[in-house]
């Protein structure tokens, strides 16, 4: 039976009453102002443990069948439902295949995520930047030359970790990187989170679960419908089933959301449905038409990538300047802007008629002559800071704060993160550079003693 039809088949025979949480008692009571905003049937469907149901940390039961269910859909060897979000799935991989001093081998764009699995860990990243587009200022996807040399340097990297889709929805070819870890025994660990309608799209071949990947981790919140934080992690390769489960234990809450379960399973029936294959079809094809209905002053990025992901920047106006047009004037909010380029994040919620407000829009903004020649970023100013100490080791250590302009060459106390896109521009541990200060807009940092 589903986790669903559970709920609603409990409701209407159920007369047992609780003396369990959570304590609004399945909305018996309600605080006024929540009720105002999530309705009566959100707590009616926020169940505990109870007589029947089943327990996220040792699922021998509906929650059991959901992730079976799940696993046949994706063609892995195991499945678990995230009420955590990715960052979640991500921790827990690395707990279940990393030991502390364990080399890791981690693409630089990776999310934040990543950093915090160091810590808790306590493995030695090896850290490289992969390809980077200067005209778009965007990294590009990962290939087997970005990680071979490494590799060839480094026999003892237990895995490796890559984020594809990219923020900015650059695919890495996840079929020649998982025949290369695997052939030097490296378990391919691919943070998938923007790339949930991969596996329901003609884009199926490119999803990482298909392609050798042994762990893959997807946040069906950020393009499939599904609310926050709700996310899938799946396990292809030879992996101990169990130390994931372990390791999802060690970190998640023992308090899971019943209305988030039940969200992830009504998001994965739909994208497997025809309804739902015939949305995400109209989806990509609405971006298509969108593209080409852009003025001549427009620019969409065409490298290979996920179409959900629209990246774009005028001839004539620089794209700051053409995000704050767009947010005031026109009270239209894109994703992400950088010095070159505007990125929209689309999704199952992206209908027709938002497609082409923004296009006119954008048609209009195009029209405007404040060309200020914006320069390409240069690949030069992203250098990986010398190490002085493991993030776990850093994490330990006394810090103090002291203004941004002395700390040159001091090793930075804490990890800053612009976000979006949620990419590190120094981890704790790390020394600081002119150029790195250069970028960080905060006026004081804290420094290891």
């Amino acid at each position: 039976m589903s986790i669903i039809k559970k709920i609603k088949n409990y409701h209407k025979s159920s007369k047992n009453i609780l003396f369990t949480t959570p304590s609004h008692s399945l909305g018996n009571f309600i605080i006024p102002s929540l009720k105002n905003i999530l309705g009566e049937k959100y707590f009616k469907s926020d169940f505990s443990e109870i007589e029947g149901f089943d327990n996220l940390r040792n699922p021998e039961g509906i929650i059991k069948n959901l992730q079976n269910s799940i696993a046949n859909i994706y063609n892995s060897n195991a499945s678990f439902v995230l009420t955590n979000g990715s960052t979640s799935g991500i921790i827990a991989a690395m707990q279940a295949v990393l030991k502390p001093n364990d080399k890791v081998l981690i693409a630089r764009n990776c999310h934040i995520s990543v950093y915090n699995g160091l810590v808790l860990t306590g493995a030695e990243p090896i850290w490289f930047y992969p390809e980077y587009d200067n005209k778009w200022g965007i990294f590009k996807g990962v290939t087997v030359k970005d990680v071979q040399n490494i590799i060839n340097n480094h026999k003892d990297i237990k895995a490796l970790i890559i984020t594809s889709p990219t923020y900015e929805g650059n695919l890495s070819n996840i079929k020649e990187l998982s025949e290369i870890c695997h052939k030097n025994n490296i378990i391919l660990i691919v943070d998938e989170a923007h790339g949930a309608l991969l596996n329901f799209s003609y884009l199926k071949d490119k999803s990482a679960i298909q392609c050798g990947a042994d762990v893959t981790i997807q946040s069906l919140h950020k393009t499939a419908g599904a609310p926050n934080p709700c996310a899938l992690m799946h396990i292809s390769g030879n992996i101990n089933i169990s130390k994931i489960q372990n390791a999802l234990n060690l970190i998640n809450t023992t308090s899971p959301s019943y209305p988030l379960i039940a969200s992830i399973e009504a998001t994965v029936n739909y994208l497997k449905s025809q309804k739902g294959k015939h949305k995400i079809t109209k989806l990509f094809s609405d971006i298509e038409k969108f593209r080409l209905n852009l003025d001549k002053n427009i620019t969409v990025y065409s490298g290979i990538n996920d179409p959900s992901k629209i990246l774009l920047k005028f001839a004539n106006i620089d794209s700051q300047k053409a995000a704050n047009i767009l947010n005031k004037k026109y009270k239209i909010e894109e994703e992400f802007t950088n010095n070159q380029a505007l990125l929209f994040i689309t999704g199952i919620g992206t209908d027709t008629q938002k497609l082409k407000i923004l296009s006119k829009t954008l048609n209009n903004i195009a029209k405007i002559k404040l060309n200020t020649n914006v320069k390409d970023d240069k690949f030069t100013d992203f250098v990986i800071p010398k190490v002085k100490y493991l993030p776990r080791t850093a994490n330990f250590m006394e810090t103090k704060t002291i203004n941004k302009e002395n700390t040159i060459g001091l090793v930075s106390g804490e990890t800053i993160v612009p976000y979006p896109p949620g990419i590190p521009l120094i981890i704790a541990g790390e020394i600081i550079t002119k150029e790195i200060l250069s970028k960080i807009d905060k006026q004081n940092i804290n420094v290891i003693l």
